[in-house]
């Protein structure tokens, strides 16, 4: 038992690694200060920020953005489900979700428009909204319509 624990500190003080001497504290700060020649160039605000607000979806062109500017509204499923689509003003080909998408489950989520529909991503993993009518949503309850949304199959909301 001893002798693990000697070779266990040991190996533990050897992954430590030596303090560095004055001359390669020297050397570092060159390397650090050549990477700063040049012009600092200043970014307008929010620019060059991360954006982790929804799935990085390459952006959809404008037919793509039209086509999903047209569902901006509420959409209505069976037992009480929802969907609200708000046009974010501030960054066109993105979406503010609100859905109730089972009894139990409720949700914002940030959506961004594709050519398939608009891409986003909730607990259950990404998703995207397409167009359907009411037979392709696979709900008897939505039978019938055709101006509708789906999410997979058995999900699904309509504009009444």
């Amino acid at each position: 038992m001893a002798r693990l624990m000697i070779v266990s500190l040991a190996l533990a003080l050897g992954a430590c690694g030596s303090a560095t001497t004055p001359a390669e504290n020297a050397a570092l700060a060159a390397e650090n200060r050549a990477g700063l020649d040049g012009d600092v160039v200043e970014l307008p605000a929010g620019e060059g920020e991360a954006d982790d607000d929804g799935p990085a979806e390459v952006p959809a062109g404008n037919a793509a953005i039209a086509v999903a500017d047209g569902w901006v509204g509420r959409w209505t499923g069976p037992e009480g489900l929802a969907l609200d689509i708000a046009a974010d003003e501030a960054r066109p080909g993105r979406y503010d979700l609100t859905m109730q998408y089972t009894l139990d489950d409720r949700g914002e989520f940030t959506g961004t428009a594709t050519p398939e529909g608009i891409a986003f991503t909730r607990r259950d993993g990404p998703q995207v909204l397409r167009a359907s009518d009411g037979d392709g949503t696979g709900l008897k309850w939505l039978a019938g319509k055709q101006d509708c949304l789906r999410v997979r199959d058995g999900e699904g909301y309509c504009r009444d």
